[in-house]
């Protein structure tokens, strides 16, 4: 297993959608496995494949407490929304920023599993908000795309100055 490079706001790599997984095979199961240390030694809860700029359409995650119950969805497509819902949501992506963000309350997913079988779930709470932050991910979508366009461009602006710093330390 392998810790892959997580892409950070603005990059332009991060618009870029993820393409339908075809087949879900031994190399697609070693990605997700480096998705998975990836997203565990960041620490996260959820990534996204186009995260770590592969542009295809995987996310894992693992709300649970213990970190031991991980979730992959293969092609994930968000079937119902209810109600809504606000909470605090931050990103691998978008590091040191925590931003409220509404949100359906309870969702339906259809995915794949990571032996490409067929399923659905139903979840609320963290679980329906790590999955529709991910999904959004997948269409190229971030979490400050739904804050004010000068939050937004704050937050960008600090990202870029640090990120010139630490380019001119190393």
């Amino acid at each position: 297993m392998a810790r892959l490079n997580i892409l950070h706001y603005p990059d332009s790599r991060l618009r870029k959608p993820g393409l339908t997984v075809e087949t879900v095979d031994d190399g697609v199961r070693a990605f997700i496995d480096d998705m998975l240390e990836t997203m565990y030694a960041a620490p996260g809860i959820g990534l996204a494949a186009t995260q770590v700029n592969v542009q295809k359409r995987i996310v894992v995650m693992d709300v649970s407490e213990e970190k031991n119950r991980p979730l992959v969805l293969v092609n994930p497509t968000l079937l119902e929304r209810e109600g809504e819902c606000e909470s605090e949501e931050g990103c691998l992506s978008v590091p040191g920023y925590y931003e409220t963000i509404q949100r359906a309350e309870r969702i339906r997913v259809s995915a794949l599993d990571r032996d490409g079988e067929p399923f659905e779930l139903d979840a609320c709470g963290l679980l329906a908000v790590c999955i529709q932050h991910e999904i959004d991910h997948l269409d190229g979508k971030l979490f400050v795309d739904y804050l004010s366009v000068l939050k937004r461009d704050r937050i960008r602006k600090k990202l870029e100055k640090q990120a010139r710093c630490e380019a001119r330390a190393s």
